[in-house]
């Protein structure tokens, strides 16, 4: 009962943070399941995010400017990695991961440090740890819910236009789009853009959220958006079939998996281990669609006779 009451009471904090990550893990979605690209830039972006908003807040900028520019530093880091992949022949793999490695040495000069503090006290921020269970707008569920639902508006209104559908094409089948006359490269480069950006944003939110932005807060990043894709698709895939529920199905993934780790830490689980197990987690979703075609296939029913059609 008493570890029943700890995880309803740690609840409203898992949900909050599954929907900053739900964020950042539609940014995934993005590159990984519309433009078929394994992107590695991720776990840099989300802390370049959310070094730019701090330093900036701290300054004195506007909350909403600040997380603009994020989105927008975001923006810029996805370019690099789209221009060292469509223009430099790096594969996409590599191209993030060499991005990535330059973003910790920038987020090091954004901050002039490996951590920066912002303290709720001394400065005005959207969302806070400290406002997770208090009734009120400024509450994190509220104001990144109400956020996280405009995002998946205007990416379904995007995706639903001229150049959202092309982005859409070059990631079914990049042949038959070059012979549509459709720029795929210009398109990778605008679709892991837009992730990144999503991503950096997502970063902000957290940073604000938790009180500090560290070169090392997206580590592991990517690993946290798979699964929440993952999860999403596996639970919601064959409910949510318009694309802005898949959106959010991706949200709800996020949601979930911050749920699970939760109830994992309450039942005394090893924190040290979470890395493993967010590996674990995701290697299991991603094995079971595989398990279903291997079993269908082995348990297929033969025609009568024995005979297969030739």
């Amino acid at each position: 009962m008493q570890i029943f009451e700890q995880l309803l009471s740690a609840l409203p904090g898992s949900i909050s943070q599954g929907l900053i990550w739900g964020i950042m893990a539609i940014g995934v979605y993005i590159t990984y399941r519309i433009l078929d690209v394994a992107d590695l830039t991720v776990d840099g972006s989300f802390a370049t995010g959310g070094a730019v908003a701090v330093i900036l807040i701290l300054n004195g900028c506007n909350l909403w400017l600040a997380m603009l520019a994020a989105f927008v530093a975001g923006l810029v880091a996805g370019a690099i990695t789209g221009l060292l992949h469509t223009f430099m022949g790096i594969p996409p793999i590599l191209a993030g991961i060499l991005t990535q490695l330059s973003l910790y040495s920038i987020n090091l000069k954004i901050m002039g440090k490996a951590n920066q503090s912002i303290n709720v006290n001394n400065t005005e921020l959207l969302v806070s740890l400290r406002w997770v269970k208090e009734f009120a707008f400024h509450n994190p569920i509220i104001t990144v819910g109400i956020v996280l639902i405009v995002l998946i508006a205007i990416l379904y209104w995007f995706f639903g236009t001229e150049m959202g559908c092309s982005i859409r094409a070059t990631g079914i089948n990049q042949s038959m789009s070059r012979a549509q006359g459709i720029n795929t490269s210009f398109n990778k480069v605008l679709g892991i853009m837009l992730s990144n950006g999503l991503v950096a944003f997502s970063g902000a939110f957290l940073a604000q959220y938790q009180g500090f932005a560290d070169v090392k807060m997206g580590q592991g990043s990517i690993v946290i958006g798979l699964a929440a894709v993952i999860i999403g698709e596996a639970l919601f895939g064959k409910i949510f079939k318009n694309f802005a529920l898949r959106l959010l199905s991706v949200a709800f993934g996020s949601i979930i998996y911050y749920i699970v780790i939760q109830a994992v830490i309450t039942l005394g689980f090893d924190a040290n281990l979470l890395k493993l197990l967010s590996a674990v987690i995701v290697a299991i979703f991603l094995a079971i669609p595989y398990w279903k075609r291997q079993y269908a296939q082995k348990h297929m029913r033969k025609p009568k006779g024995g005979k297969t059609n030739a």
